[in-house]
């Protein structure tokens, strides 16, 4: 079920830019205009991350529909490319990389950490990664998923960190109790759009061909079968 749609103002002559996030437990597809170094927020459709394959294409066509923007006008598309569920981060990919083939459209990619870093102010952010782990950046260059011991080694510790959800607060407050902790709602795709609008303006798109997910932790299957394959085999019976 599509939800939280917002149809603020009618484009004009000025770029069009869509972003998609699709890497929570709520997904987001957001259209903005670009002018005067900033980002006018046209409509964004909130999405159940667990239905997102399903939804995500109607919920672009709808946006576009309701402001009477054609795929193939947009200025650049912005994908949310991790980290968090991985299922999430695989749609959103996909579906944009899609979209913007067909349309010829260059896409900037962004980190979710970076989202949120950039919404709450705050170099160092922090998502809940489930495992008593959590998704971490410290820096623009350095992303990385932690624990509590792996927390501890990073010095010096941030002054202010922020955060979406209560489990990642809750392990920041293990680790760094003296720290400011900087709680904002979680990211969306119209926050995306506002942190990737430097990289925009720069033309700083990536080659499709090599666009892949964020995902700082390997899935599942990759773990469980490495086990598998590094387990000592049983003797045989005589």
């Amino acid at each position: 079920m599509l939800n939280g749609q917002s149809s603020l103002e009618s484009p004009t002559h000025s770029a069009l830019l869509l972003a998609i996030d699709t890497c929570g437990p709520i997904g987001s597809v957001a259209l903005g205009r670009m002018e005067a170094g900033s980002v006018t927020l046209l409509g964004q459709i909130e999405l159940d991350g667990r239905n997102c394959s399903s939804t995500l294409v109607a919920a672009v066509g709808e946006l576009l529909a309701q402001s009477g923007v054609p795929l193939n006008q947009l200025h650049a598309m912005v994908a949310v490319n991790g980290p968090g569920s991985f299922t999430g981060i695989r749609v959103g990919l996909a579906a944009g990389k899609g979209l913007a083939e067909a349309a010829g459209t260059p896409v900037a990619a962004i980190s979710r950490l970076e989202v949120l870093a950039a919404k709450a102010g705050t170099p160092t952010a922090a998502l809940d990664a489930h495992r008593h782990e959590v998704f971490i950046r410290t820096s623009a260059d350095n992303e990385l998923l932690a624990g509590i011991e792996e927390l501890a080694t990073i010095h010096p510790a941030p002054q202010r960190v922020a955060f979406c959800d209560e489990a990642a607060e809750a392990l920041l407050a293990k680790v760094w109790p003296s720290a400011e902790r900087v709680r904002v709602a979680p990211p969306t795709a119209s926050d995306a759009l506002v942190a990737c609008l430097g990289r925009i303006q720069a033309r700083e798109f990536v080659d499709l061909a090599e666009l892949d997910g964020h995902y700082l932790r390997r899935s599942d299957a990759e773990i469980f079968g490495a086990e598998i394959q590094t387990a000592p085999a049983e003797p045989r019976q005589p």
